[in-house]
């Protein structure tokens, strides 16, 4: 790695064991890899956290420009009110 920086972390007894685990197990080649892979996860997870919070951003202004909003237990209503009468005129 041409361009690195060397930084100072501190960890718990039992985090420094399952990095030094798993480079003893030889899934990674050094406890630096461990660090790496772990940022770039957490990189990812805030990314697509950031990224699920402008989808709502997104659908919340969609459902404001979208018009009047309907009481929820009134359209369930009609909405069995109608099956009710479909299942009754088939029937019949």
């Amino acid at each position: 790695m041409a361009n690195v920086e060397k930084i100072s972390v501190a960890l718990t007894p039992e985090m420094v064991a399952a990095v030094r685990q798993v480079v003893e197990s030889g899934e990674y080649a050094s406890t630096s890899e461990v660090m790496r892979e772990a940022l770039r996860e957490w990189q990812g997870r805030r990314r697509h956290r950031a990224e699920a919070v402008a989808e709502l951003g997104r659908l919340w202004d969609a459902g404001l420009a979208s018009g009047e909003a309907t009481d929820g237990e009134a359209a369930f209503a009609r909405i069995r009110q109608a099956l009710e009468a479909q299942r009754t005129s088939r029937d019949a």
